[in-house]
C-alpha cells in the first residue's frame, strides 16, 4: 500500500514538473495558442504559475521566473509528502 501510494505521489509530481519544463520551451518557440493540447496545458500549469505570478511579478526585463520557484516548490512539496508516507 505504502509503495502504491509512494510512486502515485512521485509520478504525479514529476508529471507536474515535466508540463511546466514543456511550457517553458513551448513559450520559446512559435505555437498555436488555439491548439487543444496547449490549452490543456496552460490550464493545467496555470493553477500552479498564477499564484506564484501574482506573489513574484515579473522582472523589468520580461524574465518569468514562475516556473522555476514552481519547480523548487514541488520538489520540496514531493520530497515532504514521500517522507510523511
Amino acid at each position: 500500500m505504502y509503495y502504491l501510494l509512494h510512486t502515485i505521489i512521485n509520478n504525479s509530481f514529476n508529471l507536474l514538473q515535466i508540463l511546466i519544463l514543456f511550457r517553458v520551451v513551448i513559450s520559446w518557440i512559435p505555437h498555436d495558442a488555439h491548439n487543444h493540447f496547449i490549452q490543456i496545458l496552460y490550464q493545467i500549469t496555470d493553477l500552479i504559475l498564477r499564484p506564484i505570478r501574482d506573489i513574484l511579478p515579473v522582472q523589468s526585463a520580461g524574465i518569468d521566473f514562475s516556473p522555476i520557484l514552481a519547480f523548487l516548490l514541488l520538489g520540496f512539496a514531493k520530497k515532504f509528502l514521500l517522507m510523511v508516507v
